[in-house]
This record gives C-alpha cells, structure tokens and sequence, in this order.
C-alpha cells in the first residue's frame, strides 16, 4: 500500500483486486440468503404446519436482528476500515454457521430462536464492503456501489436455482448443513485477498465516543435523514411483497419449486443488466431522477401484482421488481453518501441499512392481512405505504454528487489545512 506525502494510505492502488474480491464475496452472501428465502422458507413452513402470520414473524425475526446488528457493524467498519477483508470473512462465516444450526431446528420455537442468528452474520457485511468500494473509488461511487449491488443480483439468480436443484436429491435440513464447508471456505478466500493494511490514524475511528460524535453529526444531516426516513418507509412497503411472493406462487398459484426458480431468476437477471445501468446514470443525471422514478414504478407493481393471476400477468412485474429492487437500494446509499461528504463511509452505509428496521415489522403485519383477506391484500398494503417515499424524494433537494469530499483523506487534509 502505498502512502502520499503526509502519510496517508492511496487507497486507488490494487482497488480492482478488492473490488473483485467483495464483489465475488458478496454475490455468495447471496446465493445463500436467496436461496434460504425464496425456497428453502416456504418448505419450513410445510413442514413444520406454520401458519402464515407464524411463517411471516419467522422472517420478522431474522430481519430485526438483521437491521438491530447493522449498526454495531457500521461501527466495527469504521473502527477497523483497514481490516475490511477480516470483517468479510466473519460476516460468511457467521451466516454459514447458523443456516447450519437452521438445519438442526427441530419446531417452530426452536427455529424462531435460530432465525435471529441467520439475521446477525449477513448484516456485519455491507457496512464495511461498501466503505471499502466508497474509499477506493471516490470518483466513481455510484458505480462501484453498483457493481457490489449487481453481485447480489447474480447471487439471487443462482441461490433458486441451485436449492432448486438439490432439492430434488436431498431434504432442507440436509442442504442447510452441507451449506457450512463452502461458506468457511469463501471466507477463507477473502480473508487472504484483502489482508489489514496499515491504519491511517487521521481517518480512523479510533473510540466508541468519536464514534458517536460523528453519528451525533451526521444526525443533523437534513438530507441524510430524509434518505433514512424514505429508506425505512420503503423497506416496509416492499417487505409485504418480499415476504409472500413466493408462498403466493407456491400455496395460492400452486408453482412448482422449479418454477418459483425460475421467475425468481429471470428476475434477478433483470437486476443484473440494470445495476451498473443505474449506477451509471445516477453519476450523470443524478440521484433524484432515478430514485423517483424507480420508487414510483416499485410502487406501481405492488399493486399490480394484487390483480395478477397468470403467467403473463406475473412476469414482466416480477421482472420489473428484480431490475429496481437493489439498484434502487445502492442508488439511496450512493446519495446517502453524497449527502454525507464522506464522512464515517460505513456508519453512513449502516445508517441506510439500519433505516430498514422499520420494514421487519411488515411480514408480521401483512402475515396477519393475508390470514385474514389473503395473501393479494398484503400487496396492496405495500403499495400504499410505498406512496409515502415516492412523494418524499420527489419534493426533496439532492445535493450534487461532486459537492461530497471525495475520501477521507481529503477530509484529513482539509483539517490539517
């Protein structure tokens, strides 16, 4: 690594190393995550007789110790930013442990305890890539945020469709268990490609009180907490589709595995094309253009997908869904960033996660909907509630991209100037 000439690291060199590194690593995470969510958690529900406000607190519980952890992440990513790699490979090993002791869960109880811990591993992971990405391409953050966030789509494509197929020759439990090995081995794999660098001790977070000295900061950060705030309205409206998507084309359409696998893939195929697309175009138009219009049409499809009963109905709105859903998400954390002036890169990532909290009530809610009016209704529950940040983003001012300091280093240079 090498230094400029007051000492501080030039976090550019070997970047494309790195950024292939999380990238890879970060298409895994999701390999598992889709995978557990979208296939392996309506066969949970099978086969342990769950009700579907049961089966919707299960992902209730997983996401509150997802977004309750994000924080205590964003601090540890700020606070060691020049071990990125080790925090990466904890992360992996931490989810493929507890999808492990998922496997174990012998009731519904059991398996309720066992979801907070499947919520924990994932959520020590995004803070620190992203600052990483951040800090080493200042002058294309849009983008880089992107590519991290198309990994996951590539992930998303190949978690159905790889359950799907073992599925066919072993149960759940098993396929859970057999995940741990290769999950401790991805994180090896990090752990030696992005070795601790030297700490750069004018950027660095060094105690618990700074750290929320800078938190205390950021809080007064206007257009930090409208972002925040329309974060958490959205994560609320899309978690009753998110949640019951796949149990409605299992249960109510009666798809099979392999066909849920399949519009779940060709979804994130979708995301995959549009990521970098968005990144790109969020760098030169701006963040607002495309926030708008991407909330909106999120918005749109909830509602449409209330009314939809065929495959041709269906699909091109899961498609739209899979193309906006996380582009979108590193789009709100790009001008999150912005907003931020580079300042505390990973607090302000775990900010925007964090913001999500508010979504892990909504499975538990559109839950009790769908017991009560069916599983249609909780989508149009979600499209209301995602009328609230489409309006808020559109009457909001975006400052520039290139208003922001673009590293940290800038910043220790403005203080020492």
């Amino acid at each position: 690594m090498t230094e400029d000439s007051q000492g501080v690291p030039d976090l550019t060199k070997g970047r494309n190393k790195v950024a292939g590194t999380i990238v890879v690593a970060h298409a895994v995470k999701h390999v598992y995550g889709s995978g557990q969510s979208s296939l392996i958690m309506p066969e949970i529900s099978i086969d342990l007789g769950l009700t579907r406000s049961q089966f919707g607190f299960l992902n209730t519980a997983s996401a509150v110790a997802w977004w309750s952890s994000t924080m205590i992440s964003g601090y540890l990513g700020d606070r060691f930013s020049n071990r990125a790699g080790l925090m990466l490979a904890i992360s992996l090993c931490l989810m493929g442990v507890s999808l492990f002791l998922a496997g174990l869960a012998p009731n519904y109880t059991t398996m309720l305890g066992v979801m907070f811990l499947v919520g924990i591993g994932p959520s020590m992971f995004h803070p620190p890539a992203i600052g990483e990405l951040s800090r080493r391409f200042p002058d294309r953050r849009g983008f880089a945020v992107s590519l991290h966030g198309m990994a996951a789509n590539v992930g998303e494509v190949l978690g159905p469709l790889t359950v799907a197929g073992f599925l066919t020759v072993m149960i759940w439990r098993d396929l859970l268990k057999a995940g741990l090995v290769p999950a401790l081995l991805v994180a090896l794999v990090v752990w030696i490609m992005m070795p601790s660098r030297k700490a750069d001790l004018q950027t660095e977070v060094t105690s618990v009180r700074k750290y929320f000295l800078s938190l205390v900061g950021l809080l007064h950060n206007r257009m930090l907490l409208l972002l925040i705030a329309a974060t958490a309205i959205r994560s609320m409206g899309e978690g009753g589709v998110g949640a019951f998507l796949t149990l409605y084309m299992r249960d109510e359409l009666k798809y099979s595995v392999t066909a849920v696998a399949v519009f779940l893939s060709a979804a994130q195929v979708a995301g995959i094309v549009s990521q970098p697309l968005m990144g790109y175009l969020s760098d030169k138009v701006g963040r607002k253009p495309v926030l708008v219009v991407g909330t909106g049409l999120m918005m749109l499809s909830a509602f449409a997908m209330s009314v939809a009963k065929t495959n041709i109905q269906l699909f091109p709105i899961v498609l739209v869904r899979g193309a906006l859903s996380f582009s979108l998400h590193h789009i709100f954390v790009a001008a999150a960033l912005d907003a931020a002036r580079g300042v505390a890169q990973s607090t302000v990532v775990s900010l925007i996660y964090g913001a999500g909290f508010l979504g892990t009530v909504s499975p538990y809610i559109a839950g009790r909907i769908s017991d009560a009016y069916g599983i249609p209704s909780a989508f149009v529950y979600s499209g209301v509630v995602m009328i609230i940040p489409t309006i808020m983003l559109a009457v909001a001012r975006f400052p520039k991209s290139g208003d922001a300091f673009d590293t940290e280093a800038e910043q220790a240079n403005t203080r020492v100037t």
